[in-house]
């Protein structure tokens, strides 16, 4: 494996930095992203029944704030129905509306990173392909009549090293062009229910006794 990277010259080190970016994102995204950081089964209910009549006191909605990306929107509906009294459904939708922008925003952290690292993987293949090429066609001779002078199995040779490059940006691209359509529809499929458990939340709160 050492020996292709030297072959294929310095353009490939900027593919090698961007597939250990890509690797660490994927990593921290996988993490991130379990069931159990984003909306745990039953937490919905859990919360319905701990607020079964009022708002409960403020360490059991610290601790559901502290469960999940879930937890800390149904947290929120708490902390404003403890804090406005008075607050209709709109002032409670429209507080916890405002964290899940936040939380929104949280869930797809880095994978605008990973889309680019998929997107200007290839490209950067393709450049050094070119790079590599042109210093092959420079070594092998001169232009003499429109003839290229040189030995033909060395110039396939230095072709099929400088096409290195362009393999490798794609060995890339492809996992993080998957990995980014994965976590993407995850990520929407994970504010879609939180949507909608939160609108089930808020019809709960707006009842409650502070």
């Amino acid at each position: 494996m050492f020996s292709i990277i030297q072959a294929a010259g310095w353009p490939i080190w900027p593919l090698i930095f961007c597939s250990i970016i890509a690797l660490a994102i994927i990593g921290e995204r996988l993490f991130a992203l379990r069931r159990a950081n984003v909306a745990p089964t039953g937490l919905l209910e859990e919360a319905c029944t701990a607020a079964a009549r009022s708002v409960p006191p403020q360490n059991v909605v610290d601790k559901l704030a502290e469960n999940s990306a879930l937890g800390e929107l149904l947290a929120t509906a708490l902390r404003t129905r403890a804090s406005q009294p008075a607050a209709d459904e709109e002032a409670l939708r429209a507080a916890v509306q405002n964290q899940g922008r936040l939380v929104a925003a949280r869930l797809s952290r880095y994978l605008q990173a990973l889309a680019t690292i998929a997107s200007a993987a290839p490209l950067l293949g393709l450049l050094g392909t070119v790079i590599g090429m042109i210093e092959i066609f420079a070594s092998q001779g001169s232009i003499d009549v429109g003839v290229i002078s040189g030995d033909p199995g060395q110039l396939a040779h230095g072709i099929s090293i400088a096409l290195y490059n362009t393999a490798f940006g794609l060995i890339v691209a492809i996992p993080a062009l998957i990995f980014w359509r994965y976590f993407r529809s995850r990520v929407d499929a994970y504010v879609l229910e939180m949507e909608v458990a939160c609108e089930r939340f808020v019809q709960h709160v707006k009842e409650l006794q502070s």
